[in-house]
């Protein structure tokens, strides 16, 4: 934290008279937790830090407290985690004029298995190297003409969406919604996370949006801040959007992309050599070589649902092996070909259910590993990754469990985000999977109830 920004933020708040500041943490699973603090106690909360339940750090997205974890729980009676506040976070929230917003980040002991933090200890690495590294997010959403008392009522079932049809890039659909969207834009402005793009996807009520990109620490709040703020502005406008990785069985999964580069000291792109093989530096190889390696090991830092699983699956969209290829949507990894100024991989594995913060520290992780070990990938697919047979190495989990156990046993992994993280991560998914094993699916029932 630095003095500059500490002393900027006190004077902002004090020149607009500001009375209460919203402050906010993601827990592992990306949920933003928080709560108004009134100006006095939110100023002594910058220059001293403030605590926060460790119980967001031990319960699941249902607020329902894990029985397998280490780091908090009954044996350890629930204390309060140390979180430092990030004045340089600071946000405008436009329907709420007389507030402010700022992020916080989780302190010593919880340190270990904060979300941003793991983020933050990866980048380092990379400057360690001499790189620095640039990100973006692109996610897909379903919107429905829902609340979220009426989706409750009908039991998620037969929900309304807020357009019909498949209108995929339709001048028409965001002509009639202006409002709508220019509200969506005008929010990204408004709260540093720009939207550089938004259509509207092929299904019924699906929108896009690719947000701008930025240093990856920042692009990561700008992912998250975006999902949160996104289903708040809908939910105020009578609406209800959803970045599950799959709501339906008859439509595609809902990506949620990530692109990366790196770039030295003086700037210069480290993945760009114009006299390799598609402009391909041995820097870049080497970073989709550990990718490619490493997924299989990560992947439950980055399909951390047990929806996720039902995203990847053949013939939609989503890949299913570590595979890659340049320009190939089909792969896993999608090496793009942006010149000196935007050459970048695309981390297609990630859905739009993804906690950024996880899911850029395996991406980068990864890649960094790849470097430091000069790690070389396979042949580039050409084609349909889908029609093809991959080395046995090369398969993804399954399921969340197999994803938790294979990233518990990673040693790559216990180096690139410490054994306290990946202790903890590996047994909050292992508990998803195991209250998912509880619940008896409609599936289910129309399958069995009867003829079994």
């Amino acid at each position: 934290m630095q003095a500059s920004d500490t002393k900027t933020l006190q004077a902002l708040i004090v020149e607009r008279d500001i009375q209460n500041i919203k402050v906010g943490v993601f827990d592992g699973d990306g949920i933003l937790r928080g709560k108004y603090l009134r100006r006095e106690k939110f100023l002594a909360a910058l220059d001293k830090g403030m605590g926060f339940c460790d119980v967001v750090l031990g319960w699941d997205s249902n607020d329902t407290l894990f029985d397998n974890v280490k780091y908090t729980g009954w044996h350890t009676a629930y204390p309060d985690a140390g979180v430092r506040l990030l004045p340089a976070t600071w946000r405008d929230i436009p329907f709420e004029p007389k507030t402010l917003f700022v992020l916080g980040e989780f302190s010593g002991k919880a340190e270990a298995v904060c979300p941003r933090a793991t983020l933050r200890r990866v980048l380092a690495r990379a400057k360690d190297m001499g790189f620095g590294v640039s990100a973006s997010a692109e996610f897909e959403f379903f919107l429905f003409a829902e609340t979220p008392d009426s989706v409750r009522d009908k039991g998620y079932r037969n929900l309304r969406s807020m357009t019909p049809g498949n209108f995929g890039y339709s001048v028409l659909r965001n002509s009639v919604h202006a409002e709508l969207c220019q509200e969506l834009l005008e929010l990204g402005q408004a709260m540093r996370f720009p939207i550089e793009g938004l259509h509207t996807e092929t299904g019924p009520g699906v929108m896009e949006a690719a947000l701008l990109y930025s240093e990856a620490l920042e692009a990561a709040d700008r992912a998250a801040l975006f999902k949160t703020f996104t289903k708040a502005l809908c939910q105020r406008r009578g609406l209800m959007a959803t970045f599950m990785a799959k709501w339906s069985q008859t439509l595609p999964g809902q990506s949620g992309h990530l692109h990366v580069s790196l770039q030295r000291a003086d700037r210069s792109a480290v993945f760009y050599d114009a006299a390799r093989p598609d402009e391909i530096s041995d820097e870049m190889r080497w970073f989709v070589g550990g990718q490619q390696t490493l997924m299989p090991e990560v992947l439950a830092m980055v399909a951390s649902t047990v929806n996720s699983y039902s995203r990847l699956v053949p013939g939609y969209w989503a890949p299913t092996s570590a595979t890659w290829g340049v320009e190939n949507r089909t792969t896993a990894l999608r090496v793009i070909r942006g010149g000196a100024a935007s050459q970048r991989v695309e981390y297609r594995i990630a859905a739009a259910d993804i906690n950024p913060y996880l899911a850029l520290a395996a991406a980068i992780g990864s890649g960094l590993w790849g470097i430091e070990h000069r790690i070389e990938p396979d042949a580039p697919i050409v084609g349909n990754a889908y029609d093809r047979e991959h080395p046995p190495e090369r398969r993804l989990p399954a399921t969340l469990w197999e994803a938790a156990e294979r990233l518990a046993a990673s040693r790559p992994a216990r180096v690139l985000f410490g054994d306290a993280f990946v202790e903890h991560h590996a047994a909050t998914r292992q508990w998803e999977e195991r209250e998912f094993r509880r619940a008896v699916t409609d599936w289910e029932l129309a399958r069995y109830f009867e003829i079994i």
